[in-house]
């Protein structure tokens, strides 16, 4: 039987394959709520356009460069690239993991270059935090040696409530 490889996309934007014995398996599963986008869970999932998969091995072959002087061409060609279905699953692992990260932090909400600074300074111990900070806020903790890391809207379930 061959499968029927699909693009698909839920409402927030991700790009995920879906494999289907037929056409209207896809219609069937799609109906019934039965697809969900690995990475957020959502079931509004639509079908992309998609290109055709051509064969063109042969083409990146002829086209690749010698390797470096001294390499030999396997070990300058070494590469890992996973197959659609086995990048969706690490993409969603892996962000089901920082999400779960994020889950176990406090958030501060605004008091968050406040807390940051206490942390850093020693006057509170040490503790994984969350919130919200301006342009300016985030500046001078950054020229005050205090390393902080922006958090997408779609990794923060406060947020996307």
């Amino acid at each position: 039987m061959a499968l029927k490889v699909y693009d698909l996309q839920c409402d927030h934007g991700h790009v995920f394959e879906g494999w289907f014995g037929s056409e209207d398996n896809y219609e069937t599963q799609r109906a019934r709520g039965l697809l969900s986008c690995p990475v957020c869970d959502s079931t509004n999932v639509q079908r992309k356009l998609s290109a055709p998969r051509l064969n063109v091995s042969h083409l990146r072959a002829e086209a690749q460069a010698p390797a470096p002087q001294g390499a030999s061409r396997q070990a300058a060609n070494a590469v890992a690239a996973p197959g659609g279905a086995q990048l969706a699953k690490l993409q969603a692992e892996v962000l089901r993991h920082i999400r779960g990260i994020i889950r176990n932090t406090e958030n501060v909400g605004d008091r968050f270059a406040q807390e940051a600074r206490r942390m850093h300074e020693g006057e509170v111990a040490e503790r994984a935090i969350r919130g919200t900070a301006t342009p300016s806020e985030q500046e001078a903790l950054a020229q005050e040696g205090i390393a902080i890391m922006p958090i997408p809207a779609f990794l923060d379930d406060d947020r996307l409530q």
